[in-house]
């Protein structure tokens, strides 16, 4: 193996530590009251500089966090596109929506963090700006709109802009819970990613599906 493979494999490892420790000490504590100190610390890293040379400023760290999950959840949303075919349903597309991200969170196991920095980025509305520039779940959002658009005619296109909303944050709100609840190890045998991703979806459909006023 060349040394030149050697070093970038060494960044690769460090790169991902840091990312690891970042998302834990941002999910737990928030992003604005975690230095980068604290996080090469966590990340076993002698040089305490080393966030900021690896990912410059803390809003770039935030975007890489995010980005690594969202591919992740990317390639997971095509694959279920492609098998379930067309998307016919408002059950199709809350399914399409909230299954990628579920069985993306399960895949790493137990204890995972993202469901808890997301929300922490999701209630910040600088950080949120930031992640959402270049985001999967605006998108899916929005296609979720375009589509219920067509789906639901009547509808007032307004009631269903609040309604994807409200889902989007049922989403966010209900993956912290189930996440929180497996990283504790709680009791309520429902908090787990399979349930929780038949229990949105069904919540999920009858809001989208309601009688507006």
């Amino acid at each position: 193996m060349s040394g030149r493979r050697v070093r970038a494999e060494q960044i690769e490892a460090t790169r991902g530590a840091i990312l690891d420790a970042a998302e834990r000490l941002f999910a737990e504590l928030g992003v604005h009251t975690v230095s980068n100190r604290q996080i090469a610390i966590a990340a076993e890293q002698g040089n305490t500089g080393a966030v900021g040379y690896h990912f410059g400023t803390k809003a770039d760290l935030v975007r890489a966090i995010a980005h690594r999950h969202m591919a992740a959840i990317e390639e997971i949303r095509d694959r279920m596109t492609v098998e379930t075919g067309d998307l016919t349903s408002t059950r199709h597309w809350a399914a399409n929506m909230v299954r990628p991200i579920t069985e993306h969170l399960a895949s790493l196991g137990v204890p995972t963090w993202f469901a808890r920095f997301n929300a922490q980025v999701s209630a910040d509305p600088g950080l949120f700006e930031i992640v959402t520039q270049d985001s999967l779940l605006l998108s899916m959002t929005q296609e979720l709109k375009n589509a219920l658009d067509r789906l639901l005619p009547d509808v007032a296109p307004e009631v269903i802009a609040v309604r994807v909303l409200m889902t989007r944050h049922l989403l966010v709100q209900m993956c912290v819970e189930t996440e929180r609840a497996l990283a504790e190890g709680s009791s309520l045998a429902r908090l787990n990613w399979n349930d929780t991703a038949d229990d949105l979806i069904d919540v999920i459909v009858a809001l989208l599906e309601a009688p507006a006023r």
